[in-house]
């Protein structure tokens, strides 16, 4: 049998079934964690809380004002939160350019070898354009990492294709010029059977509703599914091993059918083994801070591109199938020179806590969200939130979803006082080598949820609660609006409305809960208590910027709406 048209078409096959067959499995696992984490947070532990004695207090010396701020708003700017928002900003720039830079030495790679299997004599302007062309078609996978890490909208995913597209015609029209060849719809149809399937791919096991487990799920398929294919390929290569395996098949009464699909599955069960043992050492990485869930998913997706890639040099010649491992070391390689030295925050350096409350029912509106905010926001500190099923699907972390597989994920859960105590001590506020701090989710049992609600708002140095859908039915939140008032100094807190907010009976709510707020609350002392009120509208990435800036201010915006409480 051919090796070279062995490891090409099933290089290509493996690629094709295990991606094909990652994301209809992983929608159907996230829909199986996202059950048991409804079941388990509808399960009391079996803890009693003792009710605090109320007294009678008079009300307090201030009105509450209610202040509504958009995105055309420009908060005065604070020295704590500037300095926040210049940091994250400064990280998030670096690290783009170190994946960008990693990007670069990776499709440089894949351009020369490319280069070097087509030919082309001695160094010259032809073959240096035609170098500089091939390294921006390889260099495709930049455009998407960059959307991942820093776009808050659609308009700054449009902006990073847009120059990439810019950068491409040129370069491409500079070569046709120069060649003599001058064909420009034939570089159309190269750069699209250099990425139009791994993009496709990715876009099928990467997409955010299953990207928080599509990377494992992408590890273990390739591995099971090159085992299943590979095994039958290799024994059909000798002609002595596949009569013997026949002939013992035929005492046992089966039929050569019944031999591929056994070989089939000795295939899938050996090698999908050693794809389970690659998941527990991804999980035990994870858990030692050694890679970030962002990473691994920008990981996979340049592997899946070096794989992709490998399977078109492999062509011209088994050896270059050995191109696409190469290109993904060296991009590993830059990457991690650039994290330990530009990127990784320095020891002790400062960092802010928010913490995300919401409205259970806003399903994807909540995710969307949460990832524009997250990208910025972990530059310089941690996220909590009480894990709900709205993002409980978007936020598996690597360790998270190998207890579930194993059957072990009633232990996420908080079971009492000393165990939030315990979780509240091991609190992950260090961040992981590509200077992203994590995000920690704490899953409440139905009697649980309260208590942890109030440590976790004592904890943080910023509150966003995202009011959208906001009606009477929300008990829960209405809760969490009275802990605030209580508990949390106002100009640290940001609440988010829309048209689907009940705002008439927010507005009641929030007024009435202030005039019971305890006089041991850190907003009786406020001159001037605002509750400030964001109204999101079109969800662009200026509108999550403006919030962000609010967050990281920390202090009263210059309103564009104003809603005044009752008279002293």
């Amino acid at each position: 049998m051919d090796v070279q048209a062995l490891l090409t078409g099933g290089s290509l096959l493996i690629l094709l079934v295990g991606a094909a067959l990652t994301a209809p499995l992983s929608f159907f696992l996230i829909w199986l964690y996202r059950r048991a984490v409804l079941r388990g947070m509808n399960v009391p532990a079996g803890v009693t809380e003792a009710a605090l004695p109320s007294t009678a207090q008079e009300p307090p010396g201030h009105s509450l004002r209610i202040t509504v701020v958009g995105r055309a708003t420009r908060p005065a700017a604070a020295t704590g939160g500037s300095r926040l928002e210049r940091e994250a900003t400064l990280s998030l720039r670096r690290v783009s350019l170190a994946y960008a830079a990693g990007g670069l030495a990776f499709a440089a790679l894949i351009a020369g070898a490319w280069s070097a299997q087509a030919g082309g004599g001695f160094l010259s302007i032809r073959l240096l354009l035609r170098l500089l062309l091939l390294t921006l078609f390889f260099a495709w996978p930049i455009v998407l990492a960059l959307s991942q890490l820093a776009a808050f909208g659609w308009r700054d995913r449009l902006g990073y294709a847009a120059l990439y597209l810019a950068l491409s015609v040129t370069v491409g029209a500079v070569a046709v010029l120069a060649s003599t060849n001058r064909d420009p719809f034939g570089l159309i149809v190269l750069w699209l059977d250099m990425n139009s399937l791994a993009t496709l791919l990715l876009i099928a096991c990467l997409t955010r509703r299953v990207r928080a487990v599509g990377p494992l799920v992408l590890a273990f398929m390739t591995a099971g599914i090159a085992g299943a294919i590979m095994l039958p390929l290799a024994v059909g290569s000798s002609e002595q091993i596949t009569t013997g395996l026949a002939c013992v098949f035929a005492a046992g009464g089966l039929g050569g059918r019944d031999l591929f699909f056994g070989l089939n599955l000795v295939g899938f069960v050996a090698l999908g083994a050693a794809g389970w043992g690659m998941l527990r050492l991804i999980g035990h990485r994870y858990r030692l801070k050694r890679m970030s869930d962002q990473s691994l998913a920008l990981d996979a997706m340049w592997l899946l591109f070096a794989v992709a890639n490998s399977v078109l040099l492999a062509s011209g010649g088994w050896i270059w199938i050995l191109a696409g491992p190469a290109a993904f070391f060296l991009y590993k390689l830059v990457l991690w020179g650039a994290f330990a030295r530009f990127v990784r925050p320095a020891a002790g350096a400062y960092s802010s806590t928010l913490l995300l409350l919401r409205v259970f029912s806003l399903g994807p509106r909540s995710l969307r969200l949460f990832d524009a905010l997250a990208k910025c926001w972990l530059r310089v500190g941690p996220i909590t939130l009480i894990a709900g099923p709205d993002l409980a699907t978007g936020l598996v972390e690597p360790h998270e979803f190998l207890d579930f597989l194993g059957g072990r994920v009633s232990r996420q859960f908080v079971q009492g006082r000393e165990d939030l105590e315990r979780r509240m001590a091991e609190l992950d506020t260090v961040p992981d080598p590509d200077g992203r701090y994590r995000v920690s989710e704490f899953f409440c049992r139905s009697d649980t949820w309260q208590m942890t609600m109030r440590q976790l708002a004592a904890g943080s140095d910023a509150v966003l609660m995202d009011l959208r859908s906001f009606s009477p039915s929300n008990r829960g939140c209405q809760y969490e609006l009275e802990q605030l008032l209580d508990g949390v100094p106002l100009p640290r807190v940001v609440m988010i409305v829309d048209d689907t907010t009940d705002r008439p009976f927010l507005e009641d709510t929030l007024q009435s809960l202030w005039q019971n707020v305890p006089a041991d609350s850190p907003n009786r002392s406020l001159q001037d208590p605002e509750v400030r009120l964001f109204e999101a509208q079109s969800g662009t990435g200026t509108e999550v910027r403006t919030l962000l800036s609010l967050l990281f201010g920390q202090q009263r915006p210059t309103a564009v709406g104003q809603v005044a409480g009752n008279a002293d």
